[in-house]
């Protein structure tokens, strides 16, 4: 691609060790500029942009309020100013030092009571003191890469690696990159974050605190892929798909509004990094971004290169325009708000426009890996990975809620990855570098491997601490429920680096059943493994959101239907195809209600759940003497050691068997009407492995 980042080894050096950054003396390449194929322009000009309020005050309706353009789509903070926002990330608190240590007004301390007068002066002192420093040899050091800071000269050598920065030639515009800070380390960063992005500080226990702005939460309603001749025929479209349509020129003109925005800073930051932990089949990416916290972020969640393999990076194979805090013109075509987050599979290149979630590039690359790895004939999963020290791995593929991220982490096994896996005929592999890890609530006794690893390195997203000393309020979700923590696989002390394991032994798919009629654990067959992993069920419960009075059953296809290119049911066949061929078994636990639904019966003991996890990695459910269920027609063991034999068959379980076969006929129903989404797709020239997959649902 004529107008990607190119990186010339030679030309340009890395910053110095004493921190001057490159200044870049090649103007920027024409890219595409003659784009032909435009979008045909809608009759009268573009449509005028309505608001919800102004909807109603017209007297729209519900239906046509819906499709007007509105910038809700993702979760945003309780706060209507920045100053807002930052006063809710501080909590005030009193430092604990006497007010007046020595008793005499004549001479304060730092925490006495002082005139105004004498504050001033002690204020024009300490800034006195400060600017002398800066000349003494023993001063601060000049930071790498910093452009308000000019080069010192070297009292001493030191010896370092002779890094490289890479020459970037980007836009269409005449604009030049100034300033390009190139891989910097965590350290270098946190003194970027801390000097120049408003609301960084250093927590008590090391880690980078830092906000992402209005949006809290990815926004997939305002995600978008190209549609092409290529992607038109290979991607999912139309109903129950997350793949939103626009065309080549509306992309060119978001990328082109991004990288003139980058243009435009005094400097940005550039990752070169990989993913996928099989060296075989790996990508190489690059990131370029506005922020420090976006370059740490993204420093955590993909593979870190070493010196030797960043000078023989060369191109890459996607990249990444991060212009978040700008916004997108809401007034182009197929945009619905000012936040856009667009995916060219052609150029390998993705922009994000109007919202500084780092989840987005992340989430971004995830989904790009969801068509990369299948075209390679690779499985991309959604799911947790860990190996015991057999060598036996095994998947665990769940939803929010179904206790995926508590039952893949053992201490007894080592673990893999917690979300993002390729399976390949290599084996198993972590697409990722780290870990994502929600906050709320964190606490050591719960979550100890998580806890400990929040420290130096580690990027804490919109949580809230004490003013005064720094620590994290972790209950607390003033600026938002979606807490997280991103930080490298490292930092937990069984992850198995690298991050590659053999074929799986064991396939789980975890459902919480607020309903209560799926048994704790039942053996599957392939279609059902097909069928239940298309499915992705769990349910919601009282509480969990406004308005539920009673559970919700919740359906994402492949257990992340956000995340997914192609349509299910190929990555089902896959998936089936892989366990046949290296002999992995499938399981549904149920870790949610037995007994009756949510609010009657009681949840499945943790305990319980775990000697059913237990029983499945030793291979004694291998051996287990079966039945099979109505309606769902699952194989569920008659006895499991440590687990109750009254539970393991749901129906037992409930005092009122009317009232139970009530309850399942109206889960399956749910899943019957949910799957006819996916019941008229084809696999190959007929429809034979459709119909295997739909007959392993419920029959009733």
């Amino acid at each position: 691609m004529a107008d990607q980042f190119h990186l010339k080894a030679g030309q340009n050096k890395r910053m110095s060790s004493e921190g001057q950054a490159i200044n870049m003396d090649t103007y920027l390449a024409n890219g595409n500029s003659n784009v032909t194929g435009s979008a045909p322009p809608r009759s009268g000009g573009p449509a005028r942009i309505q608001t919800k309020k102004a909807a109603k005050s017209a007297g729209m309706s519900k239906k046509a309020e819906n499709n007007i353009c509105h910038d809700d789509s993702g979760p945003t903070v309780k706060a209507q100013t920045i100053d807002e926002l930052r006063s809710l990330q501080k909590k005030r608190s009193a430092p604990s030092t006497p007010i007046n240590l020595d008793g005499n007004a004549q001479f304060p301390t730092a925490f006495s009571t002082v005139s105004e007068e004498d504050r001033q002066r002690l204020q024009l002192q300490s800034i006195s003191a400060s600017l002398a420093s800066l000349t003494r040899e023993t001063g601060p050091k000049v930071v790498k890469g910093d452009p308000q800071r000019k080069l010192e000269t070297p009292k001493a050598h030191h010896q370092h690696h002779d890094y490289f920065t890479p020459i970037i030639n980007t836009s269409d515009s005449a604009l030049k990159l100034t300033h390009i800070l190139y891989n910097l380390s965590p350290a270098e960063l946190y003194e970027q974050a801390i000097k120049y992005e408003h609301g960084s500080f250093i927590t008590s226990s090391g880690a980078l605190a830092t906000l992402s702005g209005a949006k809290t939460g990815r926004s997939p309603r305002d995600k978008r892929v190209v549609k092409d001749e290529t992607t038109a025929d290979e991607l999912w479209w139309g109903k129950g798909s997350p793949n939103i349509e626009m065309d080549e020129h509306t992309f060119l003109v978001n990328r082109e509004r991004a990288v003139d925005y980058l243009n435009s800073l005094d400097k940005v930051f550039v990752n070169d990094q990989f993913l996928n932990w099989d060296s075989e089949n790996r990508i190489k990416v690059r990131i370029v971004s506005a922020r420090a916290y976006h370059s740490l972020f993204m420093h955590n969640m993909c593979i870190r290169a070493t010196p030797e393999e960043l000078e023989s990076f060369g191109d890459p194979d996607f990249t990444i325009y991060n212009a978040g805090q700008f916004p997108c013109n809401r007034y182009t075509h197929y945009m619905t708000s000012s936040t856009s987050i667009d995916i060219n599979l052609d150029r390998r290149e993705m922009v994000i426009l109007g919202t500084q979630y780092a989840g987005e590039m992340k989430k971004g690359l995830f989904s790009v890996m969801h068509y990369l790895m299948p075209m390679r004939g690779i499985l991309s999963l959604h799911s947790g990975c860990n190996m015991g020290k057999d060598g036996d791995v095994a998947l665990f593929f769940g939803l929010s809620g179904t206790g995926k991220t508590t039952l893949s982490t053992d201490h007894n096994r080592l673990l893999i990855g917690d979300d993002e896996h390729c399976w390949s005929d290599n084996g198993v592999s972590n697409i990722e570098g780290g870990c994502y890890a929600k906050c709320i609530d964190l606490s050591s006794e719960k979550e100890p491997d998580i806890f400990n690893a929040i420290k130096f390195g580690t990027v804490l997203e919109n949580v809230v601490f004490d003013e005064h000393s720094r620590e994290v309020d972790y209950a607390d979700n003033s600026v938002t429920e979606n807490t997280r923590a991103s930080y490298p696989i490292e930092y937990i002390p069984n992850a198995k680096i690298p991050c590659v394991g053999p074929h799986p032994k064991n396939v789980i798919l975890l459902a919480c059943d607020a309903f209560g009629v799926l048994p704790p654990v039942s053996k599957l067959s392939l279609a059902q493994t097909m069928y239940h992993f298309i499915t992705g069920y769990t349910a919601l419960v009282a509480g969990t959101e406004d308005g539920i009075k009673e559970p919700q059953a919740t359906f994402s296809a492949c257990f992340g239907a956000a995340f997914i290119m192609l349509h299910p049911t190929k990555y089902a066949a896959m998936l089936a195809d892989r366990m046949q061929k290296y002999g992995a078994t499938a399981w549904l636990v149920n870790t949610g209600w037995c007994g009756g639904r949510y609010g009657v019966g009681s949840r499945i003991k943790l305990a319980y759940t775990r000697s059913i996890i237990n029983a499945i990695h030793s291979g004694e459910l291998l051996n287990a003497e079966y039945i099979k269920t109505d309606v769902f027609g699952l194989e569920i063991p008659t006895a499991v050691a440590g687990v109750p034999s009254a539970i393991l068959n749901p129906v037992n379980a409930w005092e009122n068997k009317k009232l139970y076969k009530e309850t399942l006929l109206k889960l399956a129903g749910l899943f019957k009407q949910n799957f006819e989404v996916y019941s008229k797709y084809k696999i190959g020239s007929d429809s034979k492995l459709t119909d295997e997959i739909l007959a392993a649902g419920p029959n009733f």
